[in-house]
């Protein structure tokens, strides 16, 4: 049975123009007379006519309109993370209004970087976004240049042809660091985000610290270095979450010979590292000082309020979406890096007096 779906043809014939005419009042891709658009778009109203097929123009154009985005973990941890939530919703705010979508693809939280996501070998989609940032010997950026997909990393390492988005947060832990020191801290340990892909937990060895592979970590220990911190102690954590962080907080703070301030890589972490101190009887900031890293807003760990380094989640994503833009306009976008502001809470002090 023929369809009664109205056609371009259609909306054409009762506006009185070429169904050319008409395709170019939807596209908006060359010269037409506003009161001819209008026309159109009457036409097309009193016909119910939604607009072109979205695939066909999509054949026509040669794009999907499709920005795939590689989480690098699985979808359930990366949603408990405000860090990653804030991000996306910043990048998608910018793509939504310019009619691109976005396709998640998670990663697998527990596999070396020789693991390919099928996914990123079949999916349709025009640029790709490293949410979990780019290495050099990373399959799935090896298959994205073999495709000729364009690629934009967040906070990887820098590679050519790859553009970049990033954090000043070496710059951004050395000032936390240098923040910790100044109130007379000597003893100080660091929660540490994973170090690769196996995501172990525990206090690192120093062979262990040696062979850390993700940027991110990398860098924050590196800005502690800057400021002249030497830890006693780095626990690794396999994941940026509030429970990992508390398990890492009891380890270090159990014992006699505790750290008298911890400094960690996220504020879930650092959140976790408070929660610990309460339930082993100690008191942030006077009995130990915790600082974090994102400056997150923490409702529910009131009464404390973070010492952080606050970092624009939102805006970040809207600069992985004006990226996304130029690379669709045929522009080539350099790097952008964000900068950093330290924002002083209550769970930093002095150290306790002996």
């Amino acid at each position: 049975m023929a369809s009664s779906r109205p056609t371009l043809a259609d909306v054409a014939a009762a506006a009185g123009v070429s169904v050319s005419t008409a395709s170019l009042a939807f596209s908006g891709a060359g010269p037409i007379a506003a009161t001819t658009k209008d026309r159109v778009l009457a036409a097309a109203t009193a016909l119910d006519y939604s607009g072109p097929n979205p695939l066909g123009r999509q054949l026509r154009s040669g794009r999907s309109g499709i920005v795939g985005v590689l989480i690098g973990d699985q979808l359930r941890r990366s949603f408990r993370d405000p860090v990653s939530i804030q991000m996306l919703d910043g990048l998608a705010s910018t793509l939504g209004p310019l009619g691109f979508g976005v396709l998640l693809i998670p990663g697998a939280a527990d596999q070396p970087p020789a693991h390919l996501d099928p996914l990123v070998e079949s999916a349709v989609m025009d640029v790709a976004v490293l949410i979990c940032g780019a290495t050099a010997d990373d399959a799935n950026l090896a298959t994205l240049r073999r495709r000729g997909i364009p690629v934009i990393s967040v906070e990887g390492e820098p590679l050519e042809g790859v553009i970049e988005v990033g954090i000043e947060d070496r710059v951004g832990a050395a000032e936390l660091g240098r923040h910790v020191q100044g109130l007379g801290h000597e003893r100080i340990a660091i929660v540490s985000l994973p170090f690769d892909w196996q995501r172990r937990s525990g206090v690192a060895t120093p062979a262990r610290l040696a062979e850390i592979r993700w940027e991110i970590p990398r860098r924050r220990l590196a800005g502690l270095t800057d400021a002249g911190i030497v830890p006693v102690a780095v626990y690794e954590t396999p994941a940026s979450l509030v429970e990992h962080g508390k398990a890492a907080g009891h380890a270090l703070l159990a014992g006699p010979d505790r750290p008298t301030a911890i400094i960690a890589q996220s504020d879930l972490l650092a959140s976790g590292v408070v929660l610990a101190a309460r339930e082993l009887g100690l008191r942030v900031p006077q009995d130990v000082s915790v600082a974090g890293f994102d400056g997150l807003d923490l409702p529910w760990l009131a009464p404390d309020v973070l010492t952080s380094v606050s970092q624009p989640l939102a805006e970040k994503g809207a600069v992985i979406g004006r990226a996304v833009q130029a690379l669709m306009s045929g522009e080539l976008p350099g790097p952008e890096t964000l900068g950093m502001t330290l924002q002083v809470g209550t769970t930093t002090g002095p150290p306790p007096a002996h």
